[in-house]
């Protein structure tokens, strides 16, 4: 573009010499040629021939036109021009005045560095949608030109803002209700998971929930760490596929479900047997992975299930991680699968992970090579079940942009020495012969419960329960059978195993019956009991009181 004399050469435009010298000459017919003719015009264009350009005023245009513009030259960026748009709009400006003074709103949308890069590439550039103090937006483009006029070296600048006020705003109505539906889902979704996570006494859990960047949708991870009786804990987590607040719906219901499949006390494989059917029910189009652990502490293990999710990984003391093998099975909602059970070792000064895939998945990445550098971290991370789960996050490199869901569960089993390992104790007796099983096993429990300094009146609730559950195993149940003490710092444990495989329920005798009222009177002394079979065949009655503070 050259301003020369205030014309413009602009491109892609045909230029007519002729048209300068004679503009009453009619070009040759279609098909001849000679000096001067345009062979593409028939007769009815030469009588109209288009308006030469160069012989339009610059100035004019630029005043007439919409949009703002202004002309500044030289390294100052002198004022050289603006148009009626751009006086209308920021007021008129003083010509000859370097634009930091006399174009202030040039500073405010962040232009005058800008206009230096032009000056200095002599390409264009281009700024979208800057917002002015006066509440506008514009886009704003800044070209060079060449001003032979001005010998000050550098040339000039014309600057080319259009208003897309209307757009931005639009924009950001559109931000705002997107921001919005992100909110309620992350609310439904936190509102779903546990506010608060049951302390085990045997385990110390910790866990750690990061929704998506703000570009992405929630997803439908989940956890939860469930108390099933006698000591033994149930941890969860899974994710649902999907984005929103459907999967977050979804998730919401199966959450719900394992908690009260949890309360049957069934093995790991037949509660994920029943949330396969569940989750096929709720939505054939979503499907779900999960782990589903339990741990015992008369065991020392955890005993898992997993349906399509990631292997559970356990870091011992000496820093040497473990990942969990198989079984596994598909995902839930599929179908037509046999899930199974495995265990995996869980010392006391372990500590077990559960994560979903957003903490090792990355794109382009095989996500082996993010589990195991997921070990990795595990394998140097120490300190509290918190402490570690900030620790995995960093280390993974999971920030407040990452563009999934991310849940880490963490447990540890620690490892109790001095006073506070004299809160815990254990103490088991085989029940062997017949009817007079049953006064040695009161005389056992009368010793330890005195051995363990529990005041009078617990120590004769306790002889009481451990007689009750001993007698209706002798009666109702088959060898091998055990009796079982055991207490933490929180609640004494009694547990009876026997070989049979019939739970007992509680019921309502009659004044005549000479019996069926062990359930009963156990359920009114103690805080909470319940029955559950075990893996190799039979099943464990066992009762909780609390401990006074």
């Amino acid at each position: 573009m050259n301003f020369t004399r205030w014309s413009a050469r602009l491109p892609g435009t045909q230029r007519r010499a002729a048209a300068r010298t004679d503009r009453g000459s009619v070009p040759a017919a279609r098909g001849e040629s000679g000096p001067g003719t345009d062979t593409w015009l028939d007769g009815d264009e030469a009588d109209h021939p288009a308006p030469v350009l160069e012989e339009l005023s610059v100035r004019r245009l630029l005043a007439q036109i919409p949009a703002l513009a202004a002309l500044v030259y030289g390294p100052e960026h002198r004022v050289a021009f603006v148009n009626d748009a751009y006086a209308a709009t920021f007021g008129p400006r003083p010509l000859g005045v370097p634009a930091a003074r006399a174009l202030p709103e040039l500073d405010e949308l962040g232009l005058l560095p800008l206009m230096d890069q032009v000056l200095r590439s002599g390409k264009p550039r281009t700024v979208k949608s800057r917002k002015a103090q006066g509440g506008g937006s514009y886009t704003v483009t800044c070209t060079p030109v060449d001003i032979p006029a001005h010998g000050d070296g550098g040339g000039g600048v014309l600057v080319f803002a259009a208003d897309v006020t209307d757009h931005a705003e639009a924009a950001e109505r559109l931000r705002a209700s997107e921001r919005r539906h992100r909110e309620t889902a992350v609310t439904l979704q936190r509102s779903l998971l546990p506010q608060e996570l049951e302390q085990p006494d045997d385990l110390r859990v910790a866990c750690t929930y990061q929704p998506g960047g703000t570009d992405a949708a929630v997803g439908g991870d989940w956890y939860d760490v469930i108390t099933l009786g006698a000591g033994r804990t149930a941890l969860v987590i899974g994710d649902v596929m999907g984005r929103g607040v459907r999967a977050a719906a979804v998730m919401g219901q199966l959450r719900t479900a394992v908690r009260a499949y949890a309360r049957l006390d069934l093995p790991p494989h037949e509660v994920l047997q029943l949330l396969d059917g569940l989750a096929a029910e709720i939505d054939a189009s979503q499907i779900a992975t999960c782990v589903y652990a339990v741990h015992d502490p008369n065991e020392g293990r955890l005993e898992y299930a997993s349906a399509g999710h990631l292997p559970l990984l356990v870091r011992h003391a000496d820093g040497s991680v473990h990942r969990a093998a198989d079984p596994t099975g598909p995902p839930l909602g599929t179908g037509g699968w046999v899930h199974t059970s495995g265990t995996i070792d869980l010392p006391p000064g372990a500590t077990a992970v559960l994560y979903t895939d957003g903490l090792v998945e990355r794109r382009g990445e095989d996500i082996d090579e993010g589990v195991a550098a997921l070990e990795r971290a595990l394998s140097g991370a120490v300190g509290t079940p918190q402490v570690v789960c900030d620790r995995l996050i960093r280390s993974l490199g999971v920030t407040a942009e990452h563009d999934d869901d991310v849940a880490v569960l963490v447990l540890q089993h620690p490892a109790r020495t001095g006073p506070d390992a004299e809160l815990f104790h254990n103490a088991a007796l085989d029940l062997l012969g017949g009817i007079e099983a049953a006064p040695r096993a009161r005389a056992f429990a009368s010793g330890v419960l005195a051995s363990w300094r529990f005041p009078v009146e617990l120590r004769d609730l306790g002889v009481l329960a451990a007689s009750e559950l001993v007698a209706n195993s002798l009666q109702h149940g088959t060898p091998p059978m055990r009796l079982r003490l055991r207490r933490t710092d929180r609640r004494l444990i009694i547990e009876v195993t026997d070989g049979d495989d019939h739970l007992p329920r509680r019921r309502r005798a009659e004044p005549g019956d000479e019996s069926g009222r062990g359930i009963s009177i156990i359920a009114t002394i103690a805080s909470s009991w319940g029955s559950r079979r075990t893996p190799g065949g039979g099943k464990a009655v066992w009762c909780e009181f609390a401990l006074p503070d």
